[in-house]
């Protein structure tokens, strides 16, 4: 059948919500009239269906792209729910439209729903294609010199820093057409994607999740963190890391467009350090998609088969420990800290998330993929490919992951990493007048310290409900269990 040359193209609308550096968006604006459909489907989700975090931002972040597209002359966006693919096929007919485009994600069940769409396209002689927009490199495109996949990040951040050099980032269209009001639309309400409970506002402050909102993260941290960058990396109390995750999985901001920032200024298109080792950082979530793409079991199963053996517990044995590490009531300052973070603000600092999933893998022996499934929830930046390998890298069973052995004393991390207690005592308010010296470990500190601190042991603050040294001996203990760890 003759593909139709003349009718309007039909924008599927993904997690890539934004005008600018938008290629599929690009495309379409150049090519007549638009018709941006984005189908709501949590049951073709592969199993991993939004989190409650992640539903919150999606739910702003869509009223606010539809509003983008409304302002430069776009016809409304169709939010519809249903089969993804049939509602797509059902919409472009409706219209005549002579293409359907968008951009690619690399999720497994996203990747089979492009494949079935380019078929169901195909066969009603409708143009089909997808772009590149998400990552910095196409995860297909990058093998090692044997012609299989990269399983160490380093090796492979050296080879894509010396492939072609990045495009610039497309601008937004001037102006998109949108003559076709052909179909209702829900409302974003209607997706129900905000919580009954108001939880949800209190998070959301500090947030503006909108690509506004990226633009201004990015302006905020390239004048004021991004030269301190890796200390600020490291030390949750200082104001020094971007918070851009939350956009960039959304696609309210494309790493291109991070990267282009980054080389203002610098001369020859030398980055300064600090830029430097923030654009390792993108490279490290392009790492996270291009295991997924070439490992999909990712999600599931170690990388490493012989963690397949690991006798990790799934938390039902001690729900009280697993509930202290959910609540921030363990007694070690630094994750409690960190999960009341989370809980608190959708996010956590990179440092103490190696730091609370350490704790749980390994002081208590929880299957790392029980706390994968609790930050799927909690972060509203919870990508399947990155929370996966930042869980199999912290339970030492990805394919370039920290050794198991490698135990974090989360004591010692906090001394190191927040020396003065700054940030224990923003997120741990009920310590916020121990000093230095004993806010780290409250629990020996001496009780005349403790009464002027206004600290009551067991009644405001728990002790800690493991102890550091047995943890890590029957960590290792566990790790003995299996055959030739790697």
């Amino acid at each position: 059948m003759n593909a139709n040359l003349s009718g309007p193209v039909l924008l599927w609308v993904r997690r890539d919500l934004r005008v600018h550096d938008n290629p599929a968006l690009a495309y379409a604006a150049a090519r007549g009239d638009v018709v941006p459909v984005f189908v709501w489907n949590p049951a073709e989700d592969g199993g991993w269906p939004l989190g409650a975090a992640a539903r919150v931002w999606l739910h702003h972040a869509l009223g606010g792209f539809a509003s983008e597209l409304e302002r430069r002359g776009s016809a409304r966006l169709i939010i519809a729910v249903g089969s993804v693919v049939d509602t797509l096929m059902h919409h472009a007919q409706a219209v005549s439209a002579r293409s359907i485009v968008w951009n690619r994600l690399y999720e497994p069940a996203a990747i089979a729903q492009s494949a079935a769409l380019k078929r169901r396209a195909a066969a009603a002689g409708i143009e089909a294609r997808s772009f590149a927009s998400y990552l910095l490199n196409e995860p297909q495109a990058i093998k090692n010199r044997q012609g299989t996949p990269f399983k160490v990040f380093t090796a492979y951040w050296k080879h894509c820093t010396q492939i072609n050099p990045q495009a610039p980032p497309l601008c937004a269209p001037a102006s998109i057409s949108g003559s076709h009001q052909h179909a209702p639309s829900l409302s974003v309400d209607a997706l129900e994607l905000l919580p009954r409970s108001p939880w949800h506002r209190q998070v959301l402050a500090g947030w503006t999740p909108s690509e506004a909102g990226a633009g201004a993260a990015l302006e905020r941290f390239a004048a004021t963190a991004i030269d301190n960058y890796q200390i600020g990396r490291d030390e949750p109390a200082l104001d020094g890391v971007s918070a851009l995750s939350p956009y960039l999985h959304h696609g309210q901001i494309s790493p291109r467009q991070i990267r282009a920032r980054l080389s203002v200024g610098a001369g020859n298109g030398a980055l300064s350090d600090g830029a430097r080792a923030f654009e390792r950082q993108l490279y490290w979530r392009d790492f996270a998609h291009y295991l997924l793409f070439h490992f999909p079991h990712m999600p599931s199963a170690p990388l490493n088969p012989a963690f397949a053996q690991f006798p990790w517990s799934d938390g039902r044995g001690d729900v009280g420990a697993l509930v202290a590490w959910q609540r921030g009531e363990t007694g070690y300052p630094l994750i409690d800290a960190g999960m009341r973070e989370l809980w608190r603000t959708g996010t956590m600092h990179n440092r103490v998330r190696m730091n609370v999933a350490s704790f749980l893998v390994k002081h208590l022996l929880v299957d790392w993929r029980v706390g994968q499934r609790w930050f799927w929830d909690t972060l509203f930046d919870a990508s399947l490919a990155n929370n996966s390998m930042g869980w199999q890298w912290a339970a030492g069973c990805g394919v370039d992951a920290a050794p198991y052995f490698r135990i974090f004393n989360p004591t010692l991390q906090a001394e190191r990493f927040d020396s003065d207690g700054d940030y224990i005592r923003r997120w741990v308010p009920e310590l916020a007048r121990l000093d230095k010296r004993w806010i780290h470990q409250p629990s020996v500190a001496p009780a005349q310290v403790l009464a002027a601190a206004k600290v009551c042991l067991d009644k405001d603050y728990p002790r800690p409900i493991v102890d550091h040294r047995e943890a890590r001996a029957m960590a290792l203990s566990a790790l003995a269990t299996i055959k030739k760890p790697s």
